[in-house]
């Protein structure tokens, strides 16, 4: 009986030694970390997507949540006073013509249309754009003393410049901000109001794009081809 015992007490040890060596043996998987202005060569498809979510989704993510965190805040300031001299100063930020106005301007939109305009628009986080200015969207420059880079085409005579950003975040926050003022979305601003559904909303895309409701109709495939709701939640 000792015997076995013993025996017994040594295949436990082997066992443990064996499943200790085993688990320190096992290389850690190391997490990768992506740069906007580094763009790997050869990548698949299955490899530009990951790099492209790991890149965007957390930047439109953080630009979503601040501004959705402005609006509110403006909303309740607005219900609590609306001659607050920050309202008159949002007002003048984002073209409003009253403070009703102001809040459907600051209202930011589904981020799963962020991303797929975002997928769009840099080729998947490709392109040049992107990784000499962080510019996501392509947006043009017209004041020669923002920061800016050459676009590499011209307007007839005219060098088309594009705006260069400090950060992603700060792109995405400007191209809602484009979206907020310009006057060739304000039906797109109006929907927004009544219904979060992205499907409905990229319908009033059409004059973001020379392509017109194609584009709409490209964003909406994109965004359930690649399920892009589920950042929605």
């Amino acid at each position: 009986m000792e015997n076995k015992i013993i025996l017994s007490s040594i295949l436990t040890l082997l066992l443990s030694a064996t499943t200790l060596l085993s688990a320190n043996s096992t290389p850690n998987k190391k997490q990768t970390h992506y740069s906007a202005s580094v763009v790997p060569k050869h990548m698949s498809v299955q490899e530009k997507k990951a790099r492209f979510f790991a890149l965007f989704v957390p930047a439109v993510d953080k630009a979503y949540r601040e501004l959705e965190s402005e609006y509110i805040a403006t909303k309740k300031l607005i219900e609590k006073n609306p001659n607050d001299p920050k309202i008159a100063s949002l007002m003048k930020k984002y073209s409003a013509k009253d403070p009703q106005d102001l809040l459907v301007r600051m209202k930011p939109h589904p981020r799963s249309i962020a991303l797929a305009q975002s997928a769009m628009e840099s080729a998947w986080g490709t392109s040049r754009f992107l990784q000499e200015a962080n510019n996501v969207f392509g947006v043009w420059s017209f004041n020669k003393d923002e920061p800016r880079i050459a676009a590499g085409k011209k307007r007839g005579n005219t060098t088309i410049y594009v705006k260069k950003y400090a950060t992603i975040e700060d792109s995405i926050k400007d191209y809602y901000h484009v979206l907020a003022t310009g006057k060739a979305f304000k039906a797109f601003r109006a929907e927004k109001m009544k219904t979060n559904d992205p499907y409905k909303l990229v319908k009033y895309l059409d004059k973001y794009s020379e392509r017109g409701a194609e584009y709409g109709k490209e964003l909406a495939s994109m965004i359930r081809y690649n399920k892009l709701t589920k950042y929605d939640d």
